[in-house]
């Protein structure tokens, strides 16, 4: 049995179930399973690694953190950010960085986001990870600190 793995909050909001993130591969699971974050809009928000690993994709928008083994997280902070070319987002790491967990990775402001007409949600995925391997997920409608355990993957 693989060892668990405690996936955490990468920013600071109040959880949301895939299934209602407003985008289709997100809440069909398609990349994986997971929870997702709809995050505070105080300012300017830092994102945290939620495994520790080595980012092995690192986008102002997204990144993913490789666990040991096959396991990866990606974190995708908002949706259709990947449109804002970078904009309003600021990078604390390179990809090819061993982060631990909680290391910060991303500056950016949801606000901003938001007044741009996309939505911030940030869905937090265990790539290519099966529905059941994903469990003691935090409620949805609960807040939650960066940092804060989210799920625990199997």
């Amino acid at each position: 049995m693989p060892t668990s793995l405690t996936v955490l909050a990468p920013v600071a909001g109040t959880v949301v179930a895939m299934a209602d993130v407003p985008d289709p591969v997100f809440a069909g699971a398609i990349v994986g399973p997971g929870l997702a974050i709809d995050p505070s809009r105080d300012g300017v928000v830092d994102a945290v690694s939620p495994i520790a690993g080595t980012i092995v994709k690192l986008h102002p928008h997204a990144f993913v953190v490789q666990a040991d083994g096959d396991r990866g997280a990606l974190v995708h902070l908002g949706l259709d950010t990947v449109q804002l070319g970078g904009e309003g987002f600021t990078l604390h790491a390179a990809e090819g960085d061993a982060v631990a967990a909680g290391d910060l990775v991303v500056s950016w402001d949801p606000a901003a986001v938001e007044a741009g007409g996309r939505s911030p949600i940030c869905p937090v995925v265990a790539l290519q990870g099966a529905p059941e391997a994903v469990n003691g997920l935090v409620e949805p409608g609960t807040s939650v600190t960066a940092g804060e355990p989210l799920f625990e993957w199997t």
